[in-house]
């Protein structure tokens, strides 16, 4: 037995019907379940026949058969070993993914609490199979909010992180059985820094969920993280990851901004507050929101004199506000947008938007690549492309540089200006025509800034 199970579990093709049917003649399902029960002192064995039985179900044949053995599942999901209760939550899967019958096991739950990390992810995704049906949401959320250790509750977390993801439906079934409340509870509760912290990391891979803004602006979460945020007391560290959190919520409550506006004179949380901005400038909406007196921390991190970090955070947050990834804003917020930028032209030794944006591309790499991509945005604008196109050493940077960092950044702007420039009515003037060649056969040769088509070279063998 052992000696066929281990060449059925280490067969590496895939594993037809028939064959799980030849090998079930030989050892059926319930000689192998005793095995499991009575073999439990022989070394290996438990491993081998598990490892066999998973194969075994992964099949549609192995997988119809579950359907009799209700029983071993349920035994399977209480038993001590690890290694069958992982199998048992595999088990689960297979039905739904095989068979698509809809089997609620509650213990499920504690095997994603109590069990290894191999037992947890396999109870993980049977759930996430199960949810997926009205009846699953139903059964299996009442026990989702038991209490449980620390971990236990990290994982709980988890599991409605998963969840919320996977369709408007579920994220609104979570809404409504409270389990947001679980992240506000652990959060608020400040007694373990790291369970915190662990929380407060789901909540953010939470909000890129698109259900995110429908159904967290309706909880008391933003309150929760503009007084994290405001709070002097509490970690720095918990601090920033509140910061990244609000800015991808995205959240109109003005205490929100200005607890994140309050951070700005941190200088331990500045790179994220900085970053959190332009998470925020991100979307049209949030630009609209920041480009009031809160921006001119993004400009003064840019252009004036700060640490090489927090330049190169502020310059990312302004090419998102400015619309890297985004379309344009309204006109009340491009005006903005527009005087903030000559205002800090002014209140510097360069004195004009070119004058700035030439000093960001004689930078570093990586502030030169982030100077890249605030000008692909920039140049969207009349007085953006025109400020750009007014420096022809911007232009000779943009088209010439050969440097291999950066080399698609530099080309995406170039055809972003070319693109620009294309569109507009400044290709009847004389003096922009040189600069319209240079951007044309630029783009013409792409990224890599290839001189010539490559030709063959013949040789005469080198010979003794």
């Amino acid at each position: 037995l052992l000696e066929a199970a281990s060449d059925f579990a280490s067969y590496p093709g895939l594993l037809t019907d028939d064959a799980a049917k030849e090998f079930l003649d030989r050892f059926p399902l319930t000689f192998l379940f005793s095995v499991l029960q009575s073999w439990v002192d022989r070394p290996g064995a438990e491993a081998t026949v598990v490892a066999c039985l998973d194969r075994l179900f992964r099949t549609k044949y192995g997988a119809s058969l579950l359907l009799q053995y209700t029983s071993f599942l349920q035994a399977g999901l209480r038993a001590n070993s690890h290694t069958l209760r992982c199998l048992a939550c595999k088990s689960v899967s297979y039905i739904l993914e095989n068979v698509k019958t809809i089997v609620i096991y509650s213990l499920l739950v504690d095997c994603l609490i109590e069990g290894n990390e191999e037992t947890s992810a396999a109870a993980l995704g049977a759930i996430k199979n199960i949810v997926q049906s009205p009846e699953g949401i139903d059964v299996i959320f009442p026990h989702v909010a038991s209490r449980c250790s620390s971990l236990g509750r990290i994982r709980v977390l988890a599991l409605i992180k998963e969840l919320f993801s996977l369709s408007s439906s579920v994220a609104s079934a979570v809404h409504k059985a409270n389990l947001l409340k679980l992240f506000e509870a652990e959060i608020n509760n400040r007694d373990d820094m790291l369970t915190t912290l662990s929380a407060l990391e789901l909540l953010y891979e939470l909000v890129e969920s698109p259900h995110s803004s429908r159904f967290l602006s309706k909880v008391t979460l933003l309150h929760i993280l503009a007084d994290m945020i405001s709070d002097a007391g509490i970690d720095s560290v918990l601090r920033s990851r509140a910061c990244l959190i609000s800015g991808r919520l995205l959240s109109l409550v003005t205490s929100l901004l200005l607890a994140i506006d309050g951070r700005l004179q941190d200088s331990d949380e500045y790179e994220s507050a900085i970053e959190a901005l332009g998470q925020i400038g991100a979307s049209s909406q949030g630009a609209i929101l920041l480009l009031t007196p809160v921006a001119r921390h993004v400009f003064q991190a840019v252009f004036g004199h700060q640490s090489r970090g927090k330049q190169l955070a502020a310059l990312h947050a302004l090419g998102d506000i400015c619309g890297a990834s985004r379309p344009g804003l309204n006109n009340a917020a491009e005006k903005c947008l527009r005087q903030l930028f000559y205002a800090a032209a002014a209140n510097s030794p360069k004195m004009t938007p070119s004058g700035l944006l030439l000093w960001v591309l004689q930078q570093e790499p990586e502030k030169r690549q982030a100077g890249y991509r605030l000008i692909s945005a920039l140049v969207a604008r009349p007085w953006g492309l025109m400020e750009v196109c007014s420096k022809q050493e911007i232009i000779t940077i943009v088209t010439d540089e050969d440097t291999k960092f950066g080399m698609e950044a530099r080309f995406n702007c170039c055809a972003a200006i070319n693109n620009a420039l294309s569109a507009s009515n400044m290709l009847h003037d004389a003096s922009i025509a040189e600069v319209a060649a240079k951007l044309q056969d630029a783009v013409r040769r792409g990224p890599y800034l290839a001189k010539k088509e490559a030709q063959p070279v013949v040789v005469t063998a080198d010979r003794f």
